[in-house]
């Protein structure tokens, strides 16, 4: 679909959406509604921690936080929660403000700024714009090269990912399809950094957090002491319990993945940035002005439309624009992104034409707890008619995962460890061209797996009759190993649950074995 037919359907949207808004432009709800609603999510999904915020009209009108930090201490409105793929409006936001600032155009070459950026294709690497990195549209496979990014820590860098991505194949043609990606980002990280001089943390903080009074964001390097009032993530154990993920010292260093999903911030701040958007002073307005803040909510990648989308908010239009999603919900038009890591969830969705939304931020693994909430909220504003109770919303996603779990998982129950002999002839040390080094290689009676930059990704090798998989020493998702038939090809890797995590891309993988386990 060409730009001009998007913008032209964009532009239908936001009429139909404009028409239909009631002549009371806002459901204003009392404090009491918002609090049963979040009372109810956090009772049904046993949530550690949350904080979460509501506009009206253009004023702050809920402000809540329940939890507490390891210190015992109770979460507050202050407390920092990563904030996750929230951050990409944030890198949008600062390639606009470098586009304003005639450092940029949306439309130059990636490699007028990054000279050694790489497609797997040479065509796409001439014709990769700076608005390309941002809209999923680059032919990449969905997840492409986030094995650089997770599981953390890891050894690889920012500029290890540009140099990756001519490595990474397409799985559709060049702006042909949308596949969500978080590398790209990273790109778009490097090049605004080479375009306004600065390391990405230290612009993005002189950018974006400083102008806007975004007092207590975090990126790059800070110390978590010094700061205080830190949320810990927290992931399930094996009996579904919340477990928390506790800081290894104080300083916090950069991370690959800091461009795509690694900014933390506080509700307070999270309704500040929401503000700016829905009801912008004078000031923010000479900060970002009309002609940048209508080029990120232009919806330039047509996204997939989901059945349960469908069923449950009527959607007919699904775009993706400069680190925002745009859609309509029950006819009313939403501009809204979530935030996803390892116990850390989050969720933004703006109303413009009620100058109203939410945010709330979770720390724990919580999507479904995060899909109930987004729906509640949304139907408070949008259709308070068709609103159903959090139970009804939650018992549907838990039907759903029931039958995935009974026909989606394989069962791996017979598994047992692999043993040196089964694999005699693919033991070695093997090497895929962006990922780097793995070693697959005897320990006793048993056989390992452990990735060089990737410490995590370390795990015991697996045998299911003539099958093998890598189970994680960390819980990682789990992979199937693909061998070769003959010695010199090509070693693959599939995620076991193939409906798991995206980010985990084994399939993306390509070894060839170089030599022989020392």
């Amino acid at each position: 679909m060409s730009h001009f037919a998007i913008s032209t359907l964009a532009t239908w949207a936001l009429v139909v959406c404009t028409a239909a808004l009631p002549a009371s432009a806002a459901q204003t709800g009392k404090r009491s509604d918002y609090d049963s609603l979040v009372d109810a999510v956090v009772a049904r999904y046993h949530l550690p921690g949350i904080a979460v915020g509501v506009i009206d009209d253009g004023k702050v009108v809920y402000a809540r936080a329940l939890g507490n930090l390891d210190s015992g201490k109770p979460m507050d409105a202050d407390t920092l929660f990563e904030i996750a793929s929230n951050t990409k409006a944030m890198t949008a936001s600062l390639l606009a403000r470098l586009v304003q600032q005639g450092k940029l155009r949306w439309d130059d070459p990636v490699t007028k700024y990054l000279p050694s950026f790489r497609m797997h294709d040479a065509w796409v690497t001439a014709n990769m714009q700076v608005g390309d990195l941002l809209v999923h549209r680059s032919g990449l496979p969905e997840g492409a090269g986030d094995l650089m990014l997770w599981p953390t820590p890891n050894e690889f860098t920012p500029d290890d990912v540009v140099a990756a991505m001519q490595y990474l194949k397409p799985a559709y043609g060049f702006r042909a399809g949308y596949a969500y990606d978080n590398t790209l980002y990273i790109v778009a990280g490097q090049l605004a950094a080479a375009a306004g001089g600065t390391p990405y943390p230290a612009l993005l903080r002189r950018e974006v957090f400083e102008p806007l009074g975004m007092k207590r964001c975090q990126i790059g390097t800070w110390n978590r002491d010094e700061v205080g009032n830190v949320a810990s993530p927290h992931v399930t154990d094996d009996d579904g319990r919340f477990v928390a993920v506790h800081a290894e010292g104080a300083i916090v260093h950069p991370a690959t993945m800091d461009s795509a999903g690694g900014v933390r911030c506080s509700l307070n701040d999270m309704l500040t940035w929401a503000m700016n958007w829905l009801a912008p002073t004078p000031q923010q307005l000479d900060w970002l002005a009309p002609k940048q803040r209508h080029a990120e909510w232009t919806p330039y990648t047509p996204m997939p439309i989901s059945a349960r989308r469908r069923a449950w908010d009527g959607t007919l239009f699904f775009g993706y624009g400069y680190g925002w999603r745009i859609a309509d919900v029950d006819g009313e038009m939403t501009v809204s992104h979530t935030g996803t890591l390892s116990g850390m969830y989050s969720a933004m969705t703006l109303l413009p034409f009620r100058k109203s939304g939410f945010v709330f931020l979770i720390n724990a693994e919580a999507e479904d707890a995060r899909s109930v909430l987004i729906e509640v909220l949304d139907k408070h504003f949008t259709a308070p008619a068709k609103a159903r109770s959090v139970a009804s919303y939650a018992d549907e996603l838990a039907h759903e995962n029931e039958q995935h779990r009974r026909t989606g998982v394989p069962d791996t129950s017979s598994r047992t460890p692999a043993a040196p002999a089964d694999l005699k002839n693919r033991l070695g040390v093997w090497r895929d061209p962006w990922f780097g080094e793995a070693r697959l290689c005897a320990r006793g009676d048993t056989v390992r797996f452990a990735s060089l930059k990737s410490p995590r990704l370390t795990g015991q090798v697996m045998r299911i009759g003539d099958r093998y998989l890598v189970h994680w020493d960390h819980g990682d998702v789990e992979a199937w190993l693909r061998f070769p038939e003959q010695p010199d090809g090509t070693l693959r890797m599939a995620k076991v649950d193939h409906e798991a995590d995206f980010s985990s891309d084994y399939e993306d993988l390509a070894f060839t074995r170089e030599r022989a386990c020392e």
